[in-house]
């Protein structure tokens, strides 16, 4: 059930961001945006550097290797969906209209989904992953 959670909402995360990008609101001219969205990348490509080449998978299955706890992961439990949303959010508000919001929040949406379910999954095969949940936020440090 979990996996086909993780699927669902990896879809609901891709339809997202290409409806962003079909109403040309992923990306803008705004200093403001670019920088965001610059900061997202490097957040992205810092995320991918710590986690390495297993980094991507459709379903949300936990991977070898060990737990990884270094680099953005000190601090946020998901720094690939965070780059992500606050990627998608910049551009949609750059270029705020009610269609790009529901984008937005079906994006958030499948991002939570991905979140729990990777959450529960990794519970399972790493039980260190409580303790590390307990110290970490998931997208925002200190906050959420």
């Amino acid at each position: 059930m979990l996996k086909a959670v993780s699927i669902f909402a990896f879809l609901l995360m891709v339809l997202a961001i290409m409806w962003l990008f079909y109403l040309g609101a992923l990306l803008s001219h705004s200093p403001f945006v670019i920088a965001a969205q610059v900061a997202a990348v490097v957040l992205m490509v810092w995320a991918r550097i710590t986690f390495g080449r297993r980094s991507f998978h459709a379903v949300a299955n936990p991977t070898e290797g060990g737990l990884i706890t270094s680099g953005p992961y000190r601090f946020i439990r998901h720094p690939i969906y965070t780059s992500a949303c606050i990627f998608c959010w910049a551009g949609a508000v750059g270029n705020l209209s009610f269609t790009s919001a529901i984008s937005c929040v079906l994006l958030f949406i499948g991002v939570l989904g991905r979140m729990l379910a990777e959450e529960r999954l990794l519970v399972e095969r790493y039980p260190a992953y409580r303790t590390y949940a307990a110290r970490t936020k998931r997208m925002l440090p200190f906050i959420f």
